[in-house]
């Protein structure tokens, strides 16, 4: 995996995201609070579209970590976040560890 593959899912994800929460009018931290406590949509209609998001939200926080923790893993092979921002900007494929 490279770490421009990480981003692309970011923002990928992060749209449907904004669909949903402009669908429901809730942030989703504020959806999957209750989500993961297991508070279930009244309305019928609204399940899919519930576990969807959950599911969509939970893959994104994943990614957000993975990313973390790749920018922490390079920047301590490289100590130089310029050199890095560099390469990306070159569209050199970064690579990283699981």
């Amino acid at each position: 995996m490279v770490l421009q593959d990480i981003i692309a899912d970011i923002h990928a994800l992060r749209e449907d995201i904004e669909a949903y929460e402009k669908k429901y009018g809730v942030l989703s931290e504020t959806f999957y609070e209750s989500y993961t406590s297991g508070e279930e949509p009244e309305k019928e209609e609204w399940v899919m579209d519930w576990s969807d998001w959950g599911g969509v939200y939970k893959i994104w926080l994943r990614r957000q970590e993975q990313y973390r923790q790749a920018i922490n893993a390079l920047r301590k092979k490289s100590h130089n976040l310029m050199d890095l921002i560099e390469r990306t900007s070159l569209h050199e494929p970064i690579s990283i560890t699981s």
